[in-house]
């Protein structure tokens, strides 16, 4: 969630962490500040809002060092204000931590250390550790590492952390715990943390990812690492393969409106590199395994749970396997009868999603394999997983998650066609003239990029409706939840998904002339487009504003409908991965419309890295 980095160097470092937040603030956040160490005295400066207040207030209050912390908060602990920034300091203000997580005993430690006679200003929980750190040292650790890893044996919780002291002019530490952090190797000794690879991507070619339980002191040149214990660990330094330019807006008015036009080109990567079919990667569970299955629970949150519904769908239809999806905020607190033989097959863009992580290693506590569906090389999801299909999306920025979500979908796809091959459900002819069909879809996204001058003027045609209501079937009744979810992130006007045979079943009674009932209904061979088709002549018996979605050349549908949008014709089990395309735009425009902050709606962030 949060943004952190971090720089130690010979440069001047607040001009490197500013660029670096404004890298991470997709992440979403509320406050910023930074931490400067010169002439063995520590400097801080915080503000409330964007980053372009903490810049002003820098201008005014000028800092200058070359061992800093820098972060960007998501209000968990206290309200968004100045005191309750990061970053946070102990008693005399000679070390200072900012920290992405929870720690979740601090009120017993802010208590301890308040009748030990520290004082405390902010309702963070963040600020108990330079506390505590101030603590050990008193208490005679040796060094500020020391007391870093004394604190922080007795926090507990996730976190990741940054930390720098006057009293250690040369030095910056960082600490990880649930939370993802990562070191980063630039040029001329340069060394940096960030809580994403974005952060630092123009200034460093290497990284180390950072453990559960590790802790690293960096230096002008150098990293040393080592866990809660103090026993010293051996780096693994990693290249990186993302470009900085993947990471820029590329002449777009917005990160979003950029990562929709991706989408295409994703698809298409995504296709020729799979590993699945002829892309020759190392998939890490064999064939063998698949045959055996008997049972699939993916687990995932937000927009990765509907991609989770539609590739349950596809696994039933071309597997034969029992396949069950669940929230993972719910999953990981219920009793579910799982037993070792289930594949657990979680979904995340960033892989750091912090129920979706407790879900998996509940399910690998019972024995179970894990399979993840994600976008991020070395994030924790990954590391913790037996076997991993990338989604080869490559950066998104925009907090409502577009790419990302059709890189899910194709790559449901392209799992559910593999199993049945293997599992003999789907013959050689059936699974190539799957691979064929689903090889159209980029092109008919391109098609519907193509129209969104059209769908704009049906979105600011109602933006300024109270509520709209979506509605869907079978393929498309995922479709139908994610593309009100973009619609309520982004424009912030109420949306609710359905699947269309619940509609009488309480929605209807919200429909009046003043409610967009914007109807997935695309068909070639599908069973159920005659009930779509009933259930929007219930809409319109009611008055309800009809924004149909529908397959080109469908005439029976613009009868009835106010506005069409019309999409290529694609198999209907691939249908959804074209018609969100639609409605991600559709949300876009009235976004646009209503004058939100398209990348960085309110109250979200991109990782959800905390309960």
């Amino acid at each position: 969630m949060c943004g952190i980095v971090g720089y130690v160097g010979k440069k001047d470092a607040v001009p490197l962490l500013i660029e670096g937040l404004k890298r991470l603030e997709y992440r979403g956040y509320d406050s910023a500040g930074v931490a400067v160490v010169a002439d063995r005295k520590l400097g801080v400066v915080k503000t409330v809002g964007r980053l372009s207040n903490l810049e002003s207030q820098l201008l005014r209050q000028p800092l200058a060092g070359s061992v800093a912390v820098g972060h960007t908060r998501w209000a968990t602990h206290g309200a968004p204000s100045e005191v309750n920034a990061h970053p946070h300091c102990d008693c005399d203000g000679r070390i200072a931590v900012v920290h992405n997580g929870i720690i979740e005993n601090y009120h017993a430690l802010r208590a301890s250390l308040e009748a030990a006679g520290h004082t405390f200003y902010s309702q963070t929980d963040t600020e108990v550790l330079p506390h505590m750190i101030e603590a050990a040292l008193r208490d005679g650790a040796a060094c500020l590492g020391d007391a870093i890893r004394a604190a922080l044996t007795q926090a507990r919780g996730a976190y990741a952390l940054g930390i720098v002291s006057a009293d250690c002019p040369d030095v910056l530490y960082a600490a990880r715990q649930g939370s993802p952090l990562i070191i980063g190797i630039g040029e001329d000794g340069d060394r940096f943390i960030a809580s994403d690879v974005p952060a630092v991507l123009s200034r460093v070619r290497e990284v180390i990812y950072l453990n559960d339980g590790e802790y690293a002191e960096l230096r002008d040149g150098g990293v040393r690492i080592w866990n809660i214990k103090g026993d010293e660990i051996s780096p693994k330094v990693e290249r990186v393969t993302l470009s900085a330019e993947a990471a820029d807006q590329s002449g777009f008015e917005t990160y979003m409106l950029k990562e929709i036009h991706e989408q295409p080109r994703v698809l298409r990567r995504l296709l020729e590199r799979n590993p699945l079919f002829g892309g020759g990667a190392d998939f890490g569970l064999k064939p063998d395994y698949f045959r055996k299955l008997q049972r699939v629970m993916i687990v995932g949150c937000g927009t990765a749970s509907h991609a989770g519904m539609y590739g349950r769908l596809l696994l039933e239809q071309y597997t034969g396997l029992a396949v069950e999806i669940d929230l993972a905020s719910e999953f990981r607190y219920r009793d579910p009868r799982i037993d070792p033989g289930t594949l657990i097959i979680p979904v995340s863009q960033s892989g750091e999603t912090a129920d979706t992580l407790a879900s998996v290693r509940l399910a690998k506590q019972w024995g179970c394999r894990v399979l993840a569906i994600c976008n991020v090389p070395g994030s924790s999801l990954t590391r913790e997983s037996d076997a991993v299909l990338f989604t080869e999306a490559g950066p998104e920025i925009g907090v409502a998650s577009t790419k990302a979500y059709t890189a899910q979908q194709m790559a449901f796809a392209l799992l559910a066609i593999w199993i049945g091959s293997i599992r003999g459900t789907l013959g050689d002819a059936d699974v190539q003239s799957l691979l064929a069909e689903l090889a159209q879809v980029p092109d008919a996204i391109h098609y519907v990029l193509d129209r969104k001058d059209l769908i704009r003027v049906i979105a600011h045609k109602h933006c300024d409706a109270p509520s709209a209501l979506y509605l869907g079937r079978k393929f498309n009744y995922p479709t139908a939840l994610e593309g009100a979810l973009k619609n309520k992130e982004i424009s912030y006007q109420h949306a609710e998904g359905y699947a269309a045979g619940e509609m009488k079943h309480g929605p209807i009674a919200l429909i009046n002339e003043y409610v967009p009932v914007i109807c997935v209904c695309t068909k070639t061979r599908d069973e159920v487009y005659d009930k779509m088709i009933s259930n929007m002549r219930e809409v319109e018996a009611r008055q309800g504003r009809i924004i149909a979605l529908a397959s080109d050349g469908d005439t029976q549908i613009v009868r009835f409908a106010q506005d069409v949008i019309f999409v290529p014709a694609v198999r209907d089990d691939f249908s959804p991965i074209v018609n969100v395309v639609a409605l991600q735009l559709f949300a876009y425009y009235a976004a646009q419309a209503r004058g939100t902050d398209i990348d960085k709606p309110r109250n979200l962030a991109k990782s959800v890295t905390v309960e």
